[in-house]
């Protein structure tokens, strides 16, 4: 399908030189006014959608080559202070003030957001609520972000680790779990554990490192999932992030714990390159 795009005209429109979702919920704007516009006293994006309105404020500035340019950080969603913009397809203009005179332009993106190079990568899911956004444009060029349900899954939030046992934290996205427990699993081996609730879909468990002993002096590799009476299982894991390289960035150090009653173990929590927590075990070499 041929896809036809039809820039509105570039007198009347302020262009994005820069657009892009950043930490999952801010969508990062530069841009420039059009040609013979005065340097306005305040600006605001607006974003819009049907009647809906919402406001975010903006910064406005003259630039080295007398351009007059605007930067905007506008945070997505109620849960985290950001506008209620809930899911769909939300127009952007610009409103420039002057005394008591205001008028709309709107934000032409003429090229799509390209990714940029660097440690850190463009983030388009919020790791707070699981809602996804993405800069777009229609037809016409009006830039325009585009929200969407969250995906369930659950997101790992911290690992504790100490002498005494380790300790997962996790949040629960885009669906809701009534009394669920965590899964332990590995090679035909599973250990249920609770999942105690810590707060609205924030819930920790406790690594049964006791029933989790390898059989043999291969490292065993146990997977974790969380489970409830109804619905599919859910893998603990951390996607939701702007790492270009997650598995050195969020590794953990290896532990010798001993659990009570059993031989001391090398505990080593991980990432796997899908982004799954694992917990790999280990004979201590001296316990045979």
């Amino acid at each position: 399908m041929l896809h036809l795009f039809v820039p509105m005209k570039r007198k009347r429109s302020a262009q994005l030189r820069y657009a892009a979702v950043l930490d999952g919920q801010t969508v990062n704007l530069h841009a420039v006014l059009p040609p013979g516009v005065p340097m306005p006293e305040r600006a605001t994006v607006m974003l819009r959608r049907g009647r809906r309105r919402h406001h975010a404020q903006a910064h406005v500035y003259r630039g080295p080559v007398d351009e007059v340019l605007v930067d905007a950080a506008v945070l997505m969603g109620a849960e985290v202070g950001g506008i209620p913009i809930g899911t769909g397809k939300w127009k952007l203009r610009l409103r420039i003030h002057a005394g008591r005179r205001s008028r709309s332009v709107a934000l032409l993106l003429l090229e799509p957001p390209v990714p940029y190079e660097g440690p850190t990568k463009p983030m388009t899911t919020s790791r707070i609520t699981g809602v996804r956004y993405r800069v777009g444009r229609t037809v016409t060029g009006t830039a325009r972000i585009v929200s969407s349900d969250p995906v369930p899954a659950v997101e790992v939030s911290k690992v504790h680790m100490s002498h005494a046992g380790v300790t997962v934290d996790f949040r629960v996205l885009g669906t809701e779990v009534e009394r669920p427990w965590t899964e332990f699993v590995a090679a035909g081996r599973q250990v249920r554990q609770p999942a105690q609730p810590l707060g609205p879909g924030l819930f920790r468990t406790e690594v049964p490192l006791d029933r989790m002993g390898p059989r043999s002096s291969r490292p065993e590799h146990w997977d974790v999932v969380l489970c409830q009476e109804a619905g599919s299982p859910l893998r603990l894991g951390r996607r939701l992030h702007d790492v270009r390289n997650p598995r050195r960035v969020f590794a953990m150090r290896s532990m010798a714990m001993t659990p009570v009653g059993r031989t001391p173990l090398i505990v080593q929590p991980r990432y796997t390159p899908a982004g799954n927590l694992r917990v790999t075990c280990t004979r201590m070499p001296e316990a045979g």
